[in-house]
């Protein structure tokens, strides 16, 4: 390349960094790529016909009916804690006197938070028993092959399909020759069993992780304790947060059992202790019972903020395989 075609090279290049016109083939080259990019476009905003048009416009007038159905009865509860009297429907949604007192006479009249420190005592425990004993037992039904465990899988689906009512009499029965009655600690492990499909959809979700690094383990000298330990248990962190969450909200609004059981008001939880708040002195003070309610509701709705990001992976992990 001679000097000169160099120098007008260098000043066509100077020419581009300094915003100066572009070489032809250049232009063309990107003015080729623009209607590529504008052709593609145009095929994804392709005009939808008019049938995707009304499914659309259906489909989300559905979901809007839905979401406005689900959110009236609580905004209507909450509204109901905030104004003056004993009248649990009001002209209004906005309540024309707002006032706290419904609150502070909760705390104030009532055992609200002894109910609310027993539901917690109740709910914990049990939620942590039952993780155990469904993440041993998912283990056992994933890892291992044993006479019976296909019988045995079988068994947790057919336990689902009878309802809890069904055991009261037997529950009841067991406490009482035990001398268990009214023992908020026995019936923690109550509520700590029936965790059938629970140990299903665990067992599902430790099929999914590969059994490589099990042999991996092994081959280093873990025992099974070992490897279920430290290699499953935390892989398996989600789904076992998912079951902690379900055990929790089930027992802290469990109203069954613990009426038949618990007799004691020392040992009333949320759920029992607000339905003697109604059904007493408070009989005809809805506003106070929605105050109660709302109020009650804030661990449940603490703790699944906090947990939330495990619940999806976890589920959908756990329905993979199975």
């Amino acid at each position: 390349m001679t000097d000169s075609a160099r120098c007008e090279r260098a000043q066509g290049d100077t020419g581009i960094i300094q915003g100066g016109p572009l070489p032809k083939d250049l232009r063309e080259k990107r003015t080729d790529q623009k209607l590529t990019r504008r052709k593609a476009v145009l095929r994804e905003k392709r005009r939808l016909r008019t049938f995707e048009v009304v499914g659309l416009w259906l489909t989300r007038s559905i979901l809007w009916v839905v979401m406005l159905a689900s959110l009236f009865p609580t905004a209507w509860v909450v509204t109901a804690s905030f104004q003056k009297g004993d009248v649990f429907f009001s002209n209004t949604l906005i309540p024309r006197q707002f006032t706290v007192e419904n609150y502070a006479k909760v705390i104030r009249e009532t055992d609200f938070l002894r109910w609310v420190k027993n539901s917690l005592i109740l709910c914990t425990g049990s939620a942590l028993i039952q993780v155990f004993l469904t993440a041993t037992a998912a283990y056992g039904f994933s890892r291992f092959r044993f006479r019976g465990r296909k019988y045995g899988l079988m068994t947790l689906l057919l336990l689902q399909m009878f309802p809890a009512s069904m055991a009261l009499v037997a529950i009841y029965t067991m406490l009482a020759r035990l001398n268990l009655l009214d023992n908020l600690y026995a019936f923690m492990f109550v509520m700590a069993g029936g965790s059938a499909f629970n140990i299903w959809i665990t067992k599902g979700y430790m099929d999914s992780l590969p059994r490589e690094l099990d042999e991996a383990a092994m081959v280093d000298g873990a025992t099974h304790w070992q490897v279920f330990r430290y290699v499953i248990l935390p892989l398996a962190r989600p789904m076992l947060i998912v079951i902690f969450l379900w055990s929790f909200m089930g027992t802290y609004s469990e109203f069954m059992l613990s009426s038949a059981v618990l007799k004691n008001p020392h040992n009333y939880t949320i759920a029992l202790g607000l339905q003697r708040f109604i059904l007493n002195q408070f009989a005809a003070r809805w506003t106070l019972f929605s105050a109660a309610s709302l109020m009650a509701s804030l661990p449940v709705v603490v703790i699944w903020m906090f947990l939330q990001k495990y619940v999806v992976s976890g589920l959908t992990r756990g329905a993979v395989k199975g």
